[in-house]
């Protein structure tokens, strides 16, 4: 841990010579993305803490890292031994990030953050609430670039289009209904940095975030033309024919700071303060721009899957599901006579993904977790971590692919052997969460977040819960995780009401610490149901097509609801996957989706 002290010590010897008392280091890149690049990789840089989300705050004599639930257990095994003190957030005690500076930063004192990777919404509440101690904000200044030798260059991949076969809509069209969307706002001008949403509006796909098929640029759309601001070397000839076919201009990269100060004299922007990043939001202020904070239309517009996007992803989860029940045979069948760690079973699986025609790649780092490694919410195996799988207890493997055809996402907890009735019991509790959840019936209008309890209700009446979302949107070849659609009773005043062609994830699960964990995750597109005196009714339907391992459900522990709903589903597994396996594994597939 004394690397960590050093690169601590270099920051703050920067801080004193730039004279701020504090710096503030995000996860995020200049996009805001949710997972970065390695360019972008300063909190895991300077603390060593590697989780895709958490944020480090850095003082002249102490510092400290604020992680969500799902990083409890990794930030304390990353951070020991370190000057750095772990915040858990939401639990009691613990101090908000902004409580804590609010205490901590002296009077009249200097915070210092490249707000290029500072969403301006987080930088315009911090500037509301440290005035009150005459704290400023310096944004301008890149810390921790200045001390990092040997940072690892911004991706130079190339970017490429989408067919329409997969979009199902051409970006002319796209572009036509975000222009609609700002005229009524009233607003001549839409910045976009979120990088999903550029993609999805252009067609474009890329590689330059780890397993997000993007590429790094910025957008900015007017009533007749629009500009990416993208390294040149990026765009083939075919990719510049496609945008100049649209009306775009291409612009280099950071030429988007300065261009976006001639919209002054109170040009309307439409752009999303969460979305945008706090430098960008104030050149364009100290332009005098007028802003339009709403969020970007492309946003709502993506989640909702066009029926070709939708038809192309039942293709997409027939290709996964074969990969994952080639995995679960090949688990089943050699656990306890071919040697296998976490790492190589996470390989072999990606392996299948890849074997699979039009895959381009894994959407997330796999999570292979066995035992108390499943315990941890998003544990990811290294060389140091990697354990054997042996012939009894659970593993759990939250994974996905990306094709053509879409983007997956599955989690299933896997009995290697003989389990223990706690462990039967708590899974019985998992299963039954996820059924409750995916035959949900609704009314139009209905949110996410009202439905979380279906999930959460055989948690609660044990008097346990999760430190987790039941459930996030999923993009078509975009990113993993994507809004405004959730599961998650704790963000109500931000939940989406839900709306047909929406895909969104259903995952509850347990974990025990030391022990085990258990999550089951299935897709579920929202569907149009019965329309009656009472509104349009919606419900759901699976994408996913993979058995729940019937070696760990004790049908004793179901209901005789639950056991009907997974009868069904398996009924269903079969019958979509069965036409596309050999014999002996259509054999193996109908004992585990027999009827229970």
């Amino acid at each position: 841990m004394q690397m960590i002290e050093q690169r601590l010590a270099a920051l703050r010897a920067k801080m004193r010579e730039a004279g701020y008392a504090g710096y503030y280091v995000p996860t995020d890149d200049f996009h805001l993305s949710e997972y970065v690049g390695a360019h972008f990789k300063a909190r895991a840089y300077l603390s060593g803490f590697t989780g895709s989300a958490g944020t480090l705050v850095v003082l002249e004599h102490e510092a400290a890292l604020w992680v969500d639930g799902r990083y409890f257990l990794q930030g304390e095994q990353q951070l020991a031994g370190t000057p750095i003190v772990l915040q858990r957030s939401g639990e009691e005690g613990v101090p908000t990030l902004l409580a804590y500076l609010e205490e901590k930063m002296p009077e009249g004192g200097v915070l210092g953050m490249d707000g290029r990777t500072v969403p301006a919404a987080t930088g315009r509440q911090f500037e509301k609430a440290l005035a009150k101690k005459g704290v400023s904000l310096a944004v301008d200044r890149d810390l921790i670039g200045e001390i990092w030798p040997d940072r690892p260059p911004l991706s130079e991949k190339p970017a490429w289009v989408l067919d329409v076969k997969y979009a199902g809509q051409e970006a002319q069209e796209k572009l036509a209904a975000v222009r609609a969307a700002m005229a009524k706002q009233g607003a001549l001008v839409h910045v976009l940095t979120s990088l999903d949403d550029i993609a999805w509006l252009f067609n474009l796909r890329g590689d330059d975030v780890v397993y997000n098929p993007v590429v790094l640029c910025y957008a900015v759309i007017e009533p007749e033309r629009a500009y990416l601001f993208a390294d040149a070397a990026k765009l083939d000839a075919s990719v510049r024919e496609h945008l100049a076919s649209l009306g775009i201009e291409v612009q280099p990269y950071d030429a988007v700071y300065a261009f976006v100060s001639r919209y002054g004299a109170g040009t309307k922007v439409l752009l999303s303060e969460s979305r945008v990043n706090y430098a960008l939001f104030a050149s364009l202020l100290k332009a005098g721009a007028t802003i339009v904070e709403a969020e970007n239309p492309t946003t709502r517009m993506k989640a909702v899957k066009n029926p070709v996007e939708l038809e192309n992803l039942r293709a997409a989860h027939l290709k996964d599901g074969i990969a994952m029940v080639r995995f679960m045979r090949y688990l089943k069948e050699n656990i306890g006579k071919t040697p296998m760690t976490e790492l190589s079973a996470a390989e072999y699986l990606a392996a299948l993904r890849r074997a699979q025609d039009g895959n381009l790649g894994l959407s997330f780092e796999t999570i292979c977790g066995y035992g108390p490694h499943g315990a941890i919410v998003h544990y990811s195996a290294t060389p140091e971590s990697n354990v054997p799988l042996e012939p009894h207890g659970l593993l759990l493997v939250d994974s996905g692919g990306q094709y053509y055809e879409g983007t997956t996402d599955i989690t299933r907890t896997f009995a290697l052997g003989p389990l223990t009735e706690e462990e039967k019991r708590h899974f019985a509790m998992v299963l039954s969460s996820m059924l409750h959840l995916a035959a949900a019936r609704f009314p139009s209008g209905v949110r996410g977040a009202n439905l979380d309890v279906l999930a959460r209700m055989p948690f609660w009446e044990q008097g346990v819960d999760y430190k987790h979302g039941t459930g996030h949107g999923v993009g078509y070849l975009l990113n993993v995780h994507e809004g405004p659609n959730n599961f998650r009773w704790q963000n109500a005043a931000s939940s989406a009401v839900l709306e047909a062609g929406m895909v969104t994830t259903d995952e509850p699960g347990i974990y025990i610490a030391g022990k085990y964990g258990i999550r089951l995750e299935n897709e579920l597109v929202c569907c149009k149901a019965e329309k009656n005196e009472y509104g349009q009714f919606l419900c759901f339907a699976p994408l996913t097509c993979v058995p729940i391992d019937l070696d760990a459900v004790d049908p004793n522990l179901l209901s005789a609801d639950d056991r009907m709903r997974l009868n069904a589903y398996h009924a269903m597994v079969y019958e979509t996957l069965a036409p596309h396996l050999e014999p002996e594994e259509r054999t193996w597939l109908l004992g585990y989706t027999r009827a229970i």
